[in-house]
């Protein structure tokens, strides 16, 4: 009877210590689900928010594409403004004209750069925001895989029995097998999400590396604007200094400029010839453009006139045979590729100073406005030597008339005739 007893004590002794873990179980299921359920209005305050600003950006960005197109309908009048005085008759007004046309597209143009780089820093505040909400998200994923594991691991460790007293009816263990059988299922599908954002992840990461890109190129573009804009400037008081608002005056300086120009044309051509014939009788030496194409005669730096560019200040006096590369007055010149100097024209009392060299494979080279000269005709220079310095300032030796301030005037001739310098430099 004792032992009886004892049986039925120790009986109801583990059915307590069951009943015990089970209200403890359902304790930690209660307060996992209080924990779960403030997690998630938590999100959802976040993401509202998230969702806010995302929306505010694409507003953002959206304005600042209206006003950039705005901006360029404006440059295109100033264009065409500045077109249609090009064909007009030379006079001081139409000149002036042009020149105020330029200053007022360079200051657009400055604006229009401004914009986009405040549209480029929405762009890239935006993905900023999307990389930090898939990166939660990623972690969310990382977070829900390990506790599946662990769910997945710790019942392979514990008995079918144990399962069974753990739970008080037959269909509520069979319910919690059911559910580990339907995570276990579940974890291929989230492993795919997981992989699926860190793609998604990563493709935003290169987009916003792109876009920073944008933004320095944006940023070193506005300054080169700014440079422009005040080598307009300059140019429009150099003008107005040397003609004095006479047109008269104006129209001596035009006549000048362009005998000047026609004459540095048929004086290198007419050379062109004469040297290559005197070449070809030297004994033992032949002409060779063995260089690996030409190199900048000086730094790669900004362009302010292209090969017969539309949009020369003067134009309708002469086409632009060259390329302008800006340069400090002063800067060192270097022959762009190997030769013989077949002329050297110091420009005194303001007048055109240039140099040209011969090369192989009919091509030749000059550098225009220059304010000092290292070489000396008949001399063979070879690639990258020093030749010379720039000039290009109103007034100085060798800038000539109507300069529109420092830069080096660069040509490429091909037998005679001026071609594109862009097509051969490296």
């Amino acid at each position: 009877m004792k032992k009886i007893k004892i049986q039925i004590n120790e009986l109801v002794l583990f059915l307590l210590v069951i009943g015990l873990c089970a209200a403890g179980v359902n304790l930690i299921f209660i307060a996992n689900e209080k924990s779960a359920g403030a997690q998630i209005d938590y999100n959802n305050n976040t993401a509202s928010l998230l969702n806010k600003e995302l929306k505010d950006l694409n507003n953002g960005i959206g304005d600042k594409k209206k006003e950039i197109e705005r901006l360029q309908d404006r440059q295109k009048k100033y264009s065409d403004t500045i077109s249609a005085k090009q064909g007009e008759q030379a006079s001081l007004n139409n000149q002036l004209s042009i020149l105020d046309n330029r200053v007022a597209k360079a200051e657009l143009d400055i604006e229009l750069v401004e914009t986009d780089i405040e549209r480029t820093n929405l762009e890239i505040r935006k993905t900023d925001l999307e990389i930090e909400e898939n990166s939660k998200q990623i972690e969310k994923e990382k977070n829900y895989i390990a506790n599946v594991l662990g769910l997945i691991y710790k019942r392979d460790n514990v008995s079918t029995l144990e399962i069974l007293l753990l739970n008080d009816t037959l269909s509520e263990f069979l319910s919690q097998s059911k559910y580990l059988e339907d995570v276990n299922r579940e974890i291929e599908d989230s492993l795919e999400n997981y992989k699926k954002l860190k793609r998604q992840s990563e493709k935003e990461k290169k987009t916003l590396d792109g876009q920073k890109t944008e933004l320095q190129i944006l940023k070193e573009e506005l300054a080169e604007r700014r440079q422009s804009l005040s080598s307009e400037k300059e140019t429009k008081i150099y003008v107005l200094g040397q003609v004095k608002q006479s047109e008269r005056e104006y129209e001596r300086l035009l006549a000048q400029a362009k005998k000047e120009q026609e004459d540095a044309a048929a004086e290198i051509a007419s050379l062109e010839k004469l040297v290559r014939a005197k070449i070809a009788q030297m004994e033992g030496t032949k002409l060779e453009f063995n260089d690996n194409g030409f190199i900048w005669p000086v730094t790669k730096n900004v362009i302010t006139a292209y090969f017969h560019d539309p949009d020369y200040p003067f134009r309708y006096i002469f086409e632009h045979p060259a390329i302008d590369i800006r340069a400090a007055q002063g800067t060192t010149l270097k022959a762009s590729a190997s030769g013989y100097v077949a002329r050297t024209k110091y420009g005194a009392n303001g007048a055109y100073g240039y140099i040209m060299i011969i090369h192989g494979d009919g091509l030749s080279t000059v550098y225009g406005h220059v304010s000092k000269i290292f070489v000396n005709e008949d001399e063979y220079v070879v690639q990258g030597q020093p030749i010379g310095l720039s000039g290009g300032l109103p007034g100085t030796p060798g800038a000539g008339r109507l300069t529109t301030g420092p830069h080096l005037h660069f040509e490429v001739r091909l037998n005679g005739i001026p071609v594109d310098p862009l097509a051969y430099l490296q």
